[in-house]
C-alpha cells in the first residue's frame, strides 16, 4: 500500500512501484496517488488531487475532510491487508497512517521522510517508533533520523535519477514552438491550487512588465493537479501570451534562459538543469509567523540548503511582488 499527498509524492511512489514490479512483477501495489502512480501499475483507490492544501490555516479548513479520508484508509488497510505501508513524503497526513498502520500490525517504510532537521526534531523519534525502516534522501537527514533511534538507509535523492534532457536541444526547440530570438521564461507556480492562486499573478505581472523591455517567450508546465481552465482564464486575465505544456518539462528547463518558481521540488529540478531560477513563495500569515517560531534552517529552498548558501534566490511572503522578480530575471 501506497500513500503519497502531492504531485512530486506521486511521481516517486511511481518511480519506487516500477522498481517493485522489476523484482517482483506478481507484486499488487495499490493506494492513495495520482496520474503517475496509476500509469507504473498501482491501484488508485483515492486521487491526490482533491488534497492540494499547505499550512496551519489551510489544513483547518480542511480538517473533516482529511477525518474522512483517514477513516476510508483505516477501512481499506483492514480490507485488503497489505504486508507493507510505504508513505511518501506528505507528512502531516502520512504521519498518523503510519502510527495507525503499526496499530495494525502493519510494518511502514518512510520515503522522503518529514524534514526533521529544520524544524520540529521531535517527529523523528515518532517515525522511528511508528515505521520499520526509512529511506532517507539527504545524507545529514539520515543522521538525524538515527539519532532518533530510526532503521535508516540512505537512498540519495531520486531526482538524480531523473533530471535529465530526453531529446536534443534543437528537437526541443521544435517541440515547444520555441522563437529562438526570445529570451525564453518559465513559469512554475507549484502544483497545489493555492500556490498557483497566490504566486501566479504577480509572475504574470511580471512577465508583462519583462515584455515590455525585452523580447520574452513564456512557457508554464501544468502541473496534473490544477485544471486546465484555471491556468488559462488567469493567463487571459493578464494580458500576456504564456504556452502552456503538459510533458517533457526537463526539456523545457533545458531550453529556457529564466525561471521563477514555487519552493519545493522545483527549484532542485531547476538547479539540476542549471537553469537560474529566483524562488518564490507565500503563505498564510498565520502560517507564515508560526513558521517564523519553528523553522530553524536559513533558507527555503534545497539547493540553497544543500550547499548553504544563496545559489537560488529566494523571495518569501510580502517580498513575492512583481518588480521584485524582474529585478532579479532582468539581469539575467
Amino acid at each position: 500500500m501506497f500513500s503519497a499527498g502531492e504531485v512530486s509524492g506521486d511521481m516517486h511512489a511511481a518511480a519506487a512501484a516500477a522498481e517493485i514490479r522489476k523484482i517482483r512483477p506478481d507484486a499488487d501495489m495499490f493506494g492513495m496517488g495520482g496520474s503517475c502512480m496509476d500509469r507504473a501499475g498501482v491501484r488508485i483507490i483515492y486521487n491526490i488531487k482533491k488534497l492540494g492544501v499547505i499550512g496551519v490555516v489551510e489544513v483547518i479548513r480542511h480538517l473533516p475532510m482529511f477525518f474522512r479520508l483517514k477513516k476510508f484508509l483505516s477501512k481499506e488497510m483492514d480490507r485488503e491487508k497489505p504486508d507493507v505501508l510505504v508513505c511518501v513524503d506528505y507528512p502531516g497526513f502520512n504521519m498518523r497512517l503510519a502510527r495507525m498502520a503499526r496499530e495494525k500490525g502493519i510494518p511502514g517504510v518512510y520515503y522522503i521522510a518529514p524534514t526533521v532537521w529544520a524544524w520540529n526534531r521531535g517527529r523523528a523519534k515518532d517515525i522511528a517508533r511508528d515505521t520499520a525502516h526509512v529511506a532517507s534522501i539527504l545524507p545529514f537527514e539520515a543522521k538525524v533520523y538515527e539519532e532518533a533511534g530510526a532503521r535508516v538507509t540512505f537512498v540519495g535523492h531520486p531526482l538524480a535519477d531523473t533530471v535529465h534532457r530526453s531529446m536534443p536541444e534543437e528537437r526541443a526547440m521544435e517541440f515547444f514552438g520555441a522563437d529562438p530570438k526570445a529570451r525564453r521564461v518559465l513559469l512554475m507556480p507549484g502544483s497545489r491550487l493555492n500556490e498557483v492562486n497566490s504566486l501566479l499573478p504577480a509572475m504574470l505581472e511580471a512577465g508583462r512588465i519583462l515584455s515590455q523591455k525585452i523580447n520574452c517567450q513564456f512557457f508554464l508546465p501544468r502541473a496534473e493537479t490544477i485544471d486546465l481552465s484555471l491556468l488559462e482564464g488567469m493567463i487571459e486575465k493578464a494580458g500576456i501570451p504564456v504556452r502552456i505544456t503538459e510533458s517533457h518539462t526537463y526539456d523545457l528547463m533545458g531550453i529556457c534562459h529564466v525561471a521563477a518558481a514555487s519552493s519545493g521540488t522545483a527549484t532542485l529540478e531547476t538547479a539540476l538543469m542549471e537553469l537560474p531560477t529566483v524562488l518564490l513563495y507565500r503563505l498564510a500569515p498565520l502560517t507564515w509567523m508560526a513558521a517564523r517560531l519553528l523553522v530553524h534552517v536559513r533558507y527555503a529552498g534545497l539547493p540553497n540548503l544543500l550547499l548553504d548558501r544563496e545559489v537560488t534566490p529566494e523571495l518569501l511572503q510580502n517580498a513575492v511582488t512583481p518588480e521584485h522578480i524582474v529585478s532579479v530575471l532582468e539581469p539575467w
